[in-house]
């Protein structure tokens, strides 16, 4: 089967979405599929590459940061994007084509559906469904409502990353929409834990409101164990004020900024770690969670539905109030005041990693672009 894949955004470039894309996309590949993914450059500059075994083009876009995509940027993947995934459609004649979120992305796919009537699954990431984040996509859904809509209802199959995004499409779309978790290559998953490193606590995240990591470093004052750590792994218009915290609180003895990391860094990290800590306002279905429960990760996050596929509260970590810092902080406590207690987190993470496997989340990806394909 050839599929072509389209992604506003493709690793190195975007965040948890771009990283669901490739994932998926290189699975399908090893599978013998022939796999091609339209994304978007950074700057003016046009490019091909292959990665992981799969066809990369990267069409000029204007785009500015790695780590932030603005609304007129999206418009211009759109611009940008529709023409080069028109001739894929038309001169490489691919069976089907996946579109991760709905907006931008969709409206590439629909347009192109419409011209070729290629068909197109839709993959629905939370920012691309009303409701999902408000406060930056409200407005941007009253201007772009009819659109969506025509997005929705040409797609073959639509998919969701989450129970709580797929319940927010449904209710906006009233149509059927598969839950297909996020997943996580396994097969080099490390051995079940057996003890508690340093008390590592560790943040993985864009530094901006959504993400809070503010909010985390407030809660960290009202921490009473001692001799914890925190490495936080990230970047965006928020450190600075997430530096200045530290400072204030007295905090730079235990917490480290990293920025960004590749991804082997990224995984070094996790394998030392102990606590994940997700603040967060809102997730659709947080990749850095999953990545978490590979390595045996308890989590303390945010109540928000998002987290809910991940973290069984009292199990694998706590689910804590939005806006409850000293109930945040308790839960942190609670962790690091008990060995007993962190370690048995730690393995149910691990053992809850098994709802993510890779290898099952391809398949049922292949089932559904399979069936598309054929109608």
């Amino acid at each position: 089967m050839r599929i072509l894949v389209l992604c506003y955004e493709y690793p190195p470039i975007g965040g948890g979405g771009g990283r669901v894309a490739k994932t998926v996309a290189e699975a399908l590949g090893a599978r013998g599929h022939q796999v091609r993914v339209q994304t978007a450059a950074l700057g003016w500059r046009s490019q091909r590459e292959t990665i992981g075994g799969v066809e990369v083009f990267r069409t000029a876009s204007g785009r500015r940061a790695p780590d932030t995509c603005r609304v007129h940027e999206m418009a211009a993947y759109c611009a940008t994007s529709f023409p080069a995934a028109l001739r894929h459609a038309q001169q490489w004649n691919p069976d089907v084509i996946h579109a991760h979120f709905a907006m931008p992305t969709g409206m590439v796919a629909c347009g192109v559906h419409r011209l070729t009537r290629v068909p197109y699954v839709l993959t629905a990431h939370l920012g691309d469904v009303p409701g999902g984040v408000p406060e930056q996509t409200d407005t941007l859904f009253k201007f772009a409502g009819r659109i969506a809509a025509r997005v929705w209802r040409d797609a073959t199959a639509c998919t969701a990353v989450s129970s709580f995004v797929q319940e927010l499409a449904q209710r906006a779309y009233a149509r059927k929409v598969e839950r297909i978790l996020n997943g996580i290559d396994l097969s080099d998953a490390p051995a079940p834990p057996e003890s508690i490193r340093r008390r590592h606590l560790v943040f993985i995240g864009r530094f901006n409101p959504q993400k809070r990591p503010d909010f985390l470093i407030e809660a960290l004052r009202s921490v009473t164990t001692t001799g914890w750590k925190l490495t936080m792994i990230g970047d965006g218009p928020m450190m600075p004020q997430v530096r200045s915290l530290i400072d204030a609180h007295r905090l730079g003895e235990f917490i480290t900024t990293r920025g960004w990391l590749e991804g082997a860094e990224v995984q070094a990290v996790l394998r030392d770690a102990d606590i994940l800590c997700m603040p967060s306002s809102s997730e659709g279905m947080p990749v850095a969670a999953v990545e978490a429960l590979k390595h045996g990760l308890a989590i303390v996050a945010s109540d928000i539905p998002g987290v809910r596929d991940v973290v069984e509260d009292g199990v694998n970590g706590f689910r804590v109030p939005v806006n409850d810092a000293r109930a945040f902080a308790r839960q942190l406590d609670c962790l690091l005041g008990s060995d007993e207690k962190l370690l048995g987190m730690k393995r149910a993470s691990w053992t809850k990693a098994r709802d993510f496997d890779l290898a099952t989340i391809a398949t049922q990806y292949e089932a559904v672009l399979t069936t598309a394909a054929s109608r």
